[in-house]
């Protein structure tokens, strides 16, 4: 076994789970000729001591390249490269992505995508329409024309007459399509869409039990209206809100042209007239500026508005930085390469992928826990 090859394993600053960036390895491996078609590759047992990862996660590693039929197991012999390897088609393999833009929260989500490819010997062609619905359908036929093998799409669905429809057109592309922070969530079980999203609504909430934990009793939403997340951030919010038993109704949304520096103040003064002790702000660039007004108003954050935003894009860069719901962006970018991978080699016999990854919470000064915390 090449020793420094998974040594790295151990070292790796890796954004993956652990058996992906051991898959990882032994895939570049086999690419790079370490190991030959035919040849017996090391045991799980060899590997877990050499890499120093459990049993449980060398076996995920090799049940991964089992799925992609790049290793093939024979019972009581042990796991060999396959002869006939899916990996030289990837390398062959061009998946089209269409985003709506590259800036903030998409390059996270795009590095995922080309990182999951890169790993199976695949590319990737991009293609943005700016926020433009009008443009999707030309960007697309451009990523066909250029010959993809499959789609990973982030297209609008909100503010549709028809969303259903378009997600049955979209379907209906002659192509694997997989959505990107996109699906259909208000359909329950009729959304037939394959997706990779993050659960919005389950970090709107687990938001709101934040700040109810620090004591807060009043707590305020404020939101940039006609967005793909707002829809998630104010199902879970308000089901937190309702789980909880606190005072509904102190909800503000405005657009985003209305959330400007100068109207910030708009905002702040729904949450004076709210009487809210604290707030849920979507997104970072509308807490920013909330955090200005509350600043020229003499409003101390957050000793007398606490504050937590949603995105965690530049929300360590405000005067008081702040705690932030964090969506897993790089994850459901790499989860969405890798299903459009295993949907191409498995075809109808791979299950409809469906997959909600929930955000996290990034606790800074904002909020006061820290603040708490040291008083404890």
């Amino acid at each position: 076994m090449a020793g420094k090859r998974t040594a790295s394993v151990r070292d790796a600053e890796s954004r993956g789970l652990k058996f992906e960036v051991l898959a990882d390895q032994l895939r570049r491996g086999i690419l790079a000729g370490t190991w030959t078609a035919g040849q017996k590759l090391p045991t799980e047992q060899e590997l877990s001591k050499e890499t120093g990862l459990s049993l449980t996660t060398v076996r995920r590693a090799f049940d991964e390249l089992v799925a992609e039929r790049i290793v093939v197991r024979r019972q009581g012999a042990g796991s060999f490269v396959a002869h006939t390897r899916p990996r030289e088609q990837n390398a062959r393999r061009r998946i089209g992505v269409l985003l709506p833009d590259t800036q903030l929260y998409y390059p996270r989500v795009l590095q995922g995508i080309d990182e999951s490819l890169s790993a199976a010997g695949a590319s990737l062609q991009l293609a943005t329409y700016r926020y433009r619905p009008e443009r999707e359908d030309e960007a697309i036929a451009s990523l066909l024309d250029a010959g993809v093998d499959g789609l990973l799409l982030a297209p609008t669905l909100t503010g549709l007459e028809a969303p259903f429809e378009r997600a049955q057109e979209l379907l209906a592309l002659p192509v694997p399509v997989v959505l990107v922070e996109r699906s259909l969530q208000e359909l329950g079980p009729a959304d037939t869409t394959e997706h990779v999203c993050s659960d919005h609504a389950g970090g709107a909430f687990d938001a709101v039990r934040h700040l109810a934990r620090l004591g807060h009793t009043r707590i305020a939403l404020l939101t940039r209206s006609r967005t793909v997340t707002e829809y998630g951030v104010v199902q879970g919010y308000r089901r937190a809100i309702d789980d909880l038993g606190l005072p509904a109704g102190l909800e503000f949304s405005q657009g985003k042209a209305e959330w400007v520096a100068d109207a910030a103040s708009s905002a702040l003064r729904a949450v004076r007239d709210f009487e809210a002790t604290a707030a849920l702000v979507f997104g970072d660039r509308e807490a920013t500026m909330l955090e200005g007004a509350a600043n020229r108003d003499g409003i101390s954050i957050p000793d007398d508005l606490a504050m937590v935003s949603y995105d965690d894009e530049v929300a360590d860069l405000a005067g008081v930085p702040l705690t932030a719901v964090a969506p897993p962006k790089y994850r459901i970018g790499r989860m969405a390469g890798d299903i459009m991978l295993r949907r191409l080699v498995e075809g109808d016999e791979c299950p409809l992928h469906q997959i909600r990854l929930r955000p996290r919470i990034v606790v800074r000064r904002s909020c006061g826990a820290d603040r708490q915390h040291d008083h404890n």
